[in-house]
């Protein structure tokens, strides 16, 4: 019997304010696109995440996303960026670290949702 296969992964974020962490991954440069039953889809290259309206402190706090890259510094500049708008007063940018082999910067997203792009 043939294994079953996976085309692709959707993770669901939760949101503090549904419409700010809209704003904020658009301005990361995700594509927003509807969801269903009241989410949003943001997508950048090939990973998707599903944007609820829906939000509890724990859940958010823990949940992390990690995300390879190319350019991490162009990630550090753009996401500093961002989070230099006031709407987005949440939202942390740490400096960029060595950890083993890879460049990684850690974000936090206007909910508390840690976003981990490595290099």
């Amino acid at each position: 019997m043939a294994r079953p296969t996976v085309r692709d992964v959707t993770v669901y974020v939760p949101t503090k304010s549904f419409e700010i962490s809209k704003r904020f991954y658009a301005a990361l440069g995700f594509e927003l696109a509807p969801g269903w039953g009241g989410t949003t889809d943001v997508r950048v290259g090939g990973a998707t995440l599903r944007l609820q309206d829906y939000f509890v402190t724990d859940w958010a706090h823990n949940t992390m996303i990690k995300l390879s890259v190319d350019d991490v510094e162009a990630w550090h500049q753009l996401a500093t960026e961002v989070a230099s708008q006031p709407e987005f007063a949440d939202v942390r940018v740490k400096p960029i670290e060595q950890v083993d082999t890879a460049r990684v910067l850690h974000v936090l997203d206007p909910a508390g949702v840690l976003l981990v792009f490595v290099q």
